[in-house]
């Protein structure tokens, strides 16, 4: 079926935040839980997980942190997904397995940086000046 957890929104929303930092190096995890208001203790497990299958690299010591493996452009929300919740569509049939089948298609087609530039975009839209 089509099961979402709560862990594939918090790590992509924590990845979308390292995003924003770009380049300047290893992030703290404390940092990336404290912006986005996620469990740090939850965030370290989803990102030892993401570590394992090589979406994130980690540096310990105290300019530590965490960063991207591979370029942000080149991850899918699918991937994230999947790994963290499992194969989207699993064991579903009919009308359900339409439906898995099309949000595997939406999600396959977002990656980190287009999540991160659509969020700077509607921040961006937020603001007006008088």
């Amino acid at each position: 079926m089509i099961s979402i957890t709560t862990k594939s929104p918090y790590a992509l929303s924590a990845l979308v935040e390292l995003h924003h930092h770009g380049d300047r190096g290893p992030v703290p995890i404390a940092e990336l839980a404290r912006r986005r208001d996620i469990p740090v203790q939850f965030l370290e497990q989803l990102f030892a997980t993401l570590r394992r299958a090589e979406v994130l690299r980690s540096q310990r010591g105290v300019k530590g942190g965490y960063s991207f493996a591979r370029p942000p452009g080149d991850i899918t929300v699918l991937e994230l997904v999947e790994l963290l919740d499992g194969p989207v569509g699993s064991g579903a049939s009919g009308v359900f397995a339409e439906a898995a089948g099309a949000a595997r298609s939406v999600l396959a087609q977002s990656t980190i940086a287009d999540v991160a530039e659509a969020e700077s975009r509607a921040a961006g839209a937020a603001m007006y000046h008088i």
